[in-house]
């Protein structure tokens, strides 16, 4: 079986109990993205400032981000990020070894209370896909975020079949801390592969937002096709959909933010 790690903060729980009787904590409200920053392709200088304007504005609680990149002189772009935005913050999970020089993988950013993280190496190994967790709580209520990004080719089901019983076997369903399963599945909601999260999940873009939905989260300007492989999915009868659509969408004075476009939710804990 795959390695996990866990860490528990006793600094965190100290601050959660600091924080829990403010009213922004006591909301049982969160808004969630998920969004492929398409590492440091293109002119990364260029679109920087256009992912961290659109991720300002949705406002988010919690960002899974895809395709984080750091290298010699490119800092990590996911700690980067969070710097831009303030008060977030970063649970960065790759494969390549922390003393490498250059790392490649996924994050979850989050301005709410972290209980814990963890992360989990995919299988089959060698394609070297992670999932990423963070417990959060929401309103002093725990909420388990699981960030992916699974296996790229659309003759791959398999293999994201593979991988996906591997994530939904590191998160617990039903428990008292619902899951929201978010990231770059490489595959539409409805691909045969995704059975097993549909068994325990609802897709909040395919159900808050049928028009948006229907558009591609690749950008094909970019010559990829046309089709919806980001997704949010959020566990069943645990949460409201309040709201849901799209962001980074457009282009800017030419330039688009990333390859792919980001999917946001408007959420409230049942």
């Amino acid at each position: 079986m795959p390695n996990r790690r866990r860490l528990l903060g006793l600094a965190a729980a100290m601050a959660l109990a600091a924080c829990a009787t403010t009213p922004a904590q006591r909301s049982t409200e969160l808004t969630v993205v998920t969004f492929n920053i398409w590492h440091d392709m293109g002119d990364w200088p260029a679109r920087r400032p256009l992912v961290i304007e659109a991720l300002r504005a949705t406002n988010a609680d919690v960002i899974a981000l895809q395709e984080v990149l750091q290298d010699e002189g490119l800092p990590n772009q996911a700690e980067d990020i969070a710097r831009a935005l303030g008060g977030y913050s970063v649970h960065f999970v790759s494969v390549d070894p922390p003393e490498q020089a250059r790392r490649y993988g996924n994050a979850i950013l989050t301005r709410l209370p972290v209980l814990e993280t963890g992360d989990l190496r995919l299988r089959p190994l060698e394609d070297s896909r992670t999932l990423a967790t963070a417990r959060i709580s929401v309103g002093g209520r725990p909420v388990v975020i699981a960030a992916t990004h699974l296996h790229h080719t659309p003759e791959g089901g398999a293999m994201r079949a593979s991988q996906i019983s591997d994530a939904l076997g590191a998160v617990d369903t039903g428990t008292d801390a619902p899951v929201i399963l978010l990231g770059d599945f490489n595959a539409a909601a409805d691909a045969a592969e995704f059975s097993p999260v549909r068994q325990a999940f609802v897709d909040a873009l395919g159900t808050a937002n049928p028009p948006a939905a229907a558009r591609s989260t690749l950008v094909t300007d970019h010559g990829h096709r046309s089709e919806r492989i980001d997704h949010i999915f959020v566990e069943t009868d645990r949460f409201d959909i309040l709201s849901a659509g799209l962001a980074a969408d457009r282009a800017v004075s030419g330039i688009w933010p990333s390859d792919h476009v980001a999917v946001v939710t408007r959420l409230r804990l049942r």
